[in-house]
């Protein structure tokens, strides 16, 4: 659901404003409304802070990871960590720059020997320059006679079929050779060498820098954490309103209907402050809060991907969560898919981070749906869990023969919900007679459930008195077509109403036939997955020879059933991945496309959030 917001309007002096603003953060519940925000020089200097310290404790975290990781002595602040981390950053890619130049020269230099730059340099200052040349050993060989006339030419080494040579003249001189002039090395390759280890020794100590700065992880952290909190305060206060020439300030503000006593508290001890309070009108932007359970709190992750809703309308997590879970199931059909979805989710829950668990969470309560679906439609890792004894007088489901008209009725379910929804938010925000058309909508597709779809399914569900052919059927077909041709526009002219009600038909039959007709995607991705599994099975124990049983020598027995594993951990390993992105992405596009647009979901424009400290402390890592 969402949570109900009150809306607040402050006064108050603006010398008073930053004072005020950091009360309002330290308690942390209110959200302070800014509005055309364009940021400031320093204001930019500090979200680009955020984001650097952000990337710091990524790349920080990472190294502390390291199994060879020794940490340093932390240091003692947070900004002086993050100070010595960007030039220790800045240095260290500059000296790995510098040492993969220094190995290239040296390997390059190393075709020409040892040799002394400086008795290059005497050579050059006594009329002797010396260039360098390379040519392949075929063609050197053919013409270095006829460069021999004209020039002093002298081969130096031959690698990989390449020679190398140099040439000796007067400065400015000509030298009409046919080969590759290369630059003059600036020194030897021992030099160079010698240079790439004093620049190692360098990097060396700027990398017990970084061990330093991944010790004070938890410093960084908090320090970007008071970066964002600046910047925060210092776009509220910019978004604010001046009067009174500049001398006061007017805010607004919001916070959840539940804390407001606590900041109506805080408001009657601060001096200063004139303020109102007030319930949100349809013409503001309030900020949007979700409050649900716990079991559809894990689902906010899921919508939170598309949009929240806009406030005033409903929160469709509820609804949609109990759905997205049977469809995620439905699309992974494996009780073996399951249990390793469920584990991994476990995993996570006890190993990973504080921003994982509700993913994982969520991953444990798809994967146990998944579990029981699976065998309930009879697969694990593709085998039939019928052929085990203890198993055999239970009633499976047959998918591949049964689930087509399965999952059509879902989508009709889930489609006349959310037309259910939209009908109770239009009649509660625009009055009944506005959400007319849509209840017509809604009564001719359930009646024509009701009455043909529920035997289509099972002939035992026939009900009594109202079938295809009942005047009950027939009366509630009649007022659905009069509720939609005459009163999907209230307010209009009967026979406008007539004719937009007949342009709209066409139109609502498509639209509706393709919504259901998109729940056979859980039917097709649900088998293909299942025949996958069965494929690899048969391509394990055929290919390994299994398939005619277990016989022959031991050794053999054993190639037999490496192989044959093999073959199914690639497998189903391929078969799980791409059925899992199938089972977390079609049901997802099922909610938001079908399930929303009939629900006439409103996407809210800002979420609440509200000013507050970070809960980080300065703590190491």
């Amino acid at each position: 659901m969402i949570a109900k917001m009150t809306k607040y309007d402050f006064v108050l002096l603006s010398a008073a404003r930053e004072d005020f603003l950091g009360r309002l953060q330290r308690l942390g519940l209110v959200d302070i409304t800014v509005r055309d925000w364009e940021p400031s020089e320093s204001e930019r200097d500090m979200l680009l802070s955020v984001e650097e310290h952000r990337k710091a404790v990524e790349r920080l975290s990472a190294l502390a990871a390291q199994k060879d990781f020794r940490p340093g002595t932390p240091f003692d602040t947070g900004e002086e960590a993050f100070a010595k981390y960007r030039e220790a950053v800045t240095e260290s890619e500059e000296l790995r720059g510098r040492i993969a130049r220094l190995e290239k020269e040296a390997a390059e230099a190393e075709v020409w020997g040892d040799f002394s730059a400086e008795q290059l340099a005497a050579l050059a200052a006594n009329g002797v320059q010396l260039r360098f040349f390379s040519a392949y050993e075929a063609d050197f060989d053919k013409q270095a006679p006829a460069w021999s006339e004209h020039h002093a030419v002298e081969a130096i080494a031959t690698v990989e079929g390449v020679t190398y040579f140099v040439v000796a003249g007067a400065p400015g001189q000509e030298v009409l050779i046919d080969a590759q002039e290369l630059k003059a090395p600036t020194a030897g390759a021992d030099a160079k060498r010698a240079e790439a280890d004093r620049a190692r020794a360098e990097l060396g100590s700027w990398e017990e820098v970084l061990a330093r700065c991944a010790a004070s992880i938890g410093k960084i952290a908090a320090n970007g954490e008071a970066v964002g909190e600046q910047l925060q305060l210092s776009k509220a206060g910019s978004g604010s309103d001046r009067a009174a020439d500049g001398t006061l300030t007017v805010l607004e503000g919001w916070a959840p209907e539940e804390s407001a006593a606590e900041v109506d508290a805080l408001l009657e001890e601060y001096p200063g402050v004139v303020w109102l309070k007030s319930r949100p009108t349809p013409e503001d932007d309030t900020p949007v809060l979700l409050k649900n359970n716990r079991f559809a709190r894990l689902f906010e992750l899921i919508g939170s991907m598309y949009a929240l809703p806009k406030y005033g309308t409903v929160d469709l997590t509820p609804l949609f969560a109990p759905f997205y879970m049977l469809f995620f199931a439905i699309c992974l059909n494996d009780a073996g898919y399951g249990l390793l979805l469920l584990a991994a989710g476990v995993a996570l829950l006890l190993k990973g981070g504080e921003k994982l668990k509700r993913a994982a969470a969520l991953t444990v309560v798809c994967g146990t749906a998944t579990v029981l679906f699976g065998f309930y439609s009879n697969s694990f890792f593709g085998m039939e869990i019928s052929a085990v004894p203890m198993f055999e007088g239970f009633h499976f489901l047959n998918f591949q023969q049964d689930f087509f008209s399965i999952a059509l009725a879902m989508g009709v379910v889930q489609i006349l919900l959310g037309m259910s929804v939209n009908i109770y938010t239009t009649s509660r925000l625009f009055g009944f007679r506005y959400a007319l058309g849509t209840l017509g909508w809604f009564l001719l597709i359930l009646s024509a459930c009701l009455a043909g779809g529920l035997s289509m399914l099972d002939e035992r569900w026939t009900i009594p008195g109202f079938t295809t052919s009942s005047p009950a059927f027939y009366a509630a077909v009649g007022v659905s077509l009069v509720l939609m041709l005459f009163f999907n526009s209230p307010g209009k002219n009967i026979f406008v109403n007539f004719g937009s009600g007949l342009w709209n038909t066409y139109n609502h039959i498509t639209g509706i036939l393709s919504d259901v007709l998109s729940y056979i995607r859980l039917f097709a991705i649900g088998l293909s997955g299942g025949v996958l599994a069965q494929v690899f099975n048969s391509l394990a124990l055929g290919l390994t020879g299994l398939d005619g049983g277990i016989s022959g020598p031991w050794w053999a027995v054993t190639l037999q059933i490496l192989g044959a594993s093999a073959i199914l951990l690639v497998g189903h390993g391929i078969n799980l991945f791409m059925s899992a992105i199938s089972s977390f992405v079609h049901p997802m596009r099922l909610t938001f496309v079908e399930f929303y647009n009939n629900a006439g979901f409103e996407a809210a424009t800002r979420v609440y959030e509200p000013l507050r400290k970070a809960k980080i402390s300065e703590k190491d890592n």
